[in-house]
């Protein structure tokens, strides 16, 4: 295997892209793009289950990107699904048939983390001076980014995209005022809870990053409508040249393509809707977009710049968590790992550094009260946007925390098809048995411990002095021997 290659693919609801990149001297250069339009959103019922049709398009695409994924390292591939992966009923039925097919999980971002990946796709591939409005019209939603440099100030992702409005407005192929005006309006009606928000913000210019922006781009430009920039009187233009044509199939517009001919008009009245709105009075086009913010993450986290790492520090200065406890039971989950990685055979990534989140962020549910703390901080990580975090390992982050004190009811274990069942229980017996130890809040208290695994049993061997010293403590910790027990999860204490 190349190991200076790393590969980002991103699930679209219209295509499927996938960018190779040569890592050299710590910086990528990419050196393979690979698109194929699947249109995975077309045809959802009103179950909102993906058609068989759709879902076999996106299975034979992703058998040729298979291919190319070979000569990658697995931990140098980052897979991402979008709005359709998130929406659909039958979305786990194709994930888990894609991952075979790719050899890889799959990750499904939720919008806000969408939006986010893509701005920084755009940041690290377009010179970007004071604060700009990012765009990107995807099959099944928009994200709108404000940012400066290479932090974002206002995330959102609407869920209005070519493909969805397509459905909803041009489905018979027509091209009248009507439709078009329902569109806009739609867009409208998506837009208004942020009006305020990015208005008050500004921007000093706008760029617009995805397929759908870039086909309107070249047909101004390809009609001579345009310097090379969208705006509200070129699209105004484009409208009604297309309202002329009256159908879809008879099209015929300089720099169109046969593949986006199919929703083009929805586009057009998506980005209408944004310049009314917003307003903006000129777009241009950035070539960086979700893949390639995929692909500079792998960067960030080689310069140790993990945003997961930001978005934890976050959260503990956010709810006042004691980041003295925090830090006890961090240090030990981390040793206790490092200890039972190897006789576990559990992966270092994700899981090491998921669990040093857990034991830093278990007791965020202190803000709500201590009975039930657990549940309380499973709810908050679960419901609140963690940026850098897919949604199955934002799903892990707060399983490991629900179940990190207390009687264990498994079944209340959500479903995490991208990470060995197995393993998460070992994760989550590491991170109980760290709590159980540092329950009275004290530096210093614990003895340099020796802990051993024999397949699924834990000894722990502790000094009998220190023992006879900390009954309460060793009291904790017998009531986590019977927890476990209950369980069938074997723990013992051996004196020495």
């Amino acid at each position: 295997m190349d190991n200076s290659l790393y590969a980002a693919v991103d699930l679209g609801s219209n295509s499927f892209h996938m960018v190779i990149a040569h890592l050299s001297e710590g910086r990528f250069r990419i050196v393979d793009r690979i698109k194929e339009r699947v249109r995975l959103a077309e045809g959802m019922d009103e179950q909102k289950r993906m058609s068989p049709e759709a879902m076999a398009r996106g299975l034979t695409c992703l058998s040729l990107f298979a291919e190319r994924l070979t000569n990658i390292k697995p931990d140098q591939i980052r897979i991402a699904g979008t709005y359709t992966l998130r929406r659909a009923s039958n979305a786990r039925e194709f994930v888990s048939e894609a991952a075979k097919v790719l050899n890889h999980p799959i990750e499904i971002i939720s919008g806000q983390e969408e939006a986010r990946l893509i701005y920084q796709g755009v940041a690290h591939t377009q010179h970007i001076e004071g604060q700009v409005l990012v765009v990107d019209i995807g099959g099944g939603s928009t994200e709108l980014i404000i940012g400066e440099g290479f932090d974002h100030k206002a995330l959102t992702s609407r869920k209005m995209g070519c493909v969805s409005l397509t459905q909803r407005f041009f489905a018979n192929g027509k091209l009248n005022e009507k439709a078009f005006h329902s569109a806009v309006l739609e867009t409208q009606h998506q837009l208004a809870p942020i009006i305020n928000q990015y208005r008050k913000l500004g921007w000093q210019s706008c760029l617009g990053s995805s397929g759908s922006i870039r086909a309107v781009r070249d047909v101004l430009q390809g009609e001579g409508w345009t310097d090379g920039a969208i705006t509200l009187a070129g699209l105004e233009r484009l409208k009604q040249e297309m309202l002329d044509h009256k159908r879809v199939d008879q099209l015929k517009l300089a720099g169109l393509t046969e593949e986006r001919k199919g929703v083009f008009a929805a586009a057009v009245a998506i980005l209408l809707g944004l310049f009314t709105s917003l307003p903006i009075e000129r777009m241009e086009y950035s070539d960086g977009a979700l893949r390639e913010g995929l692909l500079y993450e792998f960067e960030e986290r080689l310069q140790h710049h993990d945003i997961r790492e930001r978005t934890a520090l976050a959260l503990s200065t956010h709810y006042h968590i004691d980041k003295r406890q925090a830090n006890r039971v961090e240090q030990s989950v981390l040793a206790l790992f490092d200890a039972l990685s190897g006789p576990w055979q559990m992966p270092e990534e994700p899981y090491r550094a998921i669990l040093g989140w857990a034991a830093r962020l278990h007791e965020i549910g202190l803000v709500i009260n201590y009975s039930g703390i657990q549940r309380h901080s499973a709810y908050i990580l679960q419901n609140t946007d963690l940026p850098g975090f897919t949604q199955d390992d934002q799903a892990l982050l707060a399983a490991l925390v629900r179940f990190q004190r207390k009687g264990l009811k498994l079944s209340e274990l959500p479903p995490l098809p991208n990470h060995d069942t197995q393993t998460v229980l070992r994760c989550i017996r590491i991170l109980r048995l760290a709590v159980a130890a540092h329950h009275r809040r004290q530096d210093n208290l614990l003895p340099k411990w020796n802990v051993q695994a024999a397949e699924d049993q834990l000894v722990v061997t502790l000094p009998i002095d220190w023992c006879d010293e900390n009954r309460l403590l060793m009291q904790n910790l017998e009531k986590e021997h019977r927890y476990c027990q209950e369980q069938g999860w074997p723990l013992l204490f051996q004196l020495s």
